[in-house]
């Protein structure tokens, strides 16, 4: 049973936690962590989702992310992330997110990653993850219109692939 510690709207901690599922109140908010892994092509590594995953079952997104469990930092829920769904360790304690969306129930913290990974070389974690490839964006837009990718906003796409060469994005 998944824990996780609940926020105000300032995104300050309150004291009070809920198993994954669990209804929260209007103003009660939960922390969701994404990292984007981009090669030196330019392309997005790209995973798919488990047909028994629910929520956006057997749909391909950017390329790993999960709610930060009770107890974790947005970083450790990061390195957590990652490595459990493709194997890659990276610690991101020294470092804050890129950026931020707040969604209806949260905040929606991204990291930007870019280096090359070889995509024999990566442990998919099999509750998770079926398949994985490298994407453009253009690709990604494409897959996204004949509902093949979690729909995201197109601008959020975008603004993944330009946010990768600024401020904030890490180099491997």
């Amino acid at each position: 049973m998944e824990k996780w510690d609940l926020y105000n709207k300032h995104r300050y901690k309150i004291k009070k936690q809920i198993t994954r599922g669990d209804e929260m109140a209007p103003d009660e908010f939960h922390l969701v962590v994404h990292v984007c892994i981009f090669n030196s092509k330019g392309e997005m590594l790209i995973q798919q989702r488990q047909p028994f995953k629910q929520g956006w079952s057997n749909l391909w997104d950017i390329t790993c992310g999960g709610s930060a469990v009770a107890g974790d930092t947005s970083q450790q829920a990061a390195s957590r992330e990652l490595f459990e769904e493709l194997g890659i360790h990276y610690n991101f304690e020294k470092l804050r997110p890129q950026f931020t969306i707040n969604f209806e129930r949260g905040f929606d913290d991204y990291y930007l990653i870019e280096g090359d990974f070889d995509l024999n070389e990566l442990t998919l974690q099999t509750e998770e993850v079926q398949a994985v490839k490298w994407a453009s964006k253009e690709e990604i837009l494409e897959l996204i219109e004949l509902k093949k990718f979690i729909p995201y906003y197109e601008s959020i796409i975008a603004f993944l692939f330009e946010g990768r060469h600024h401020y904030g994005s890490i180099r491997l």
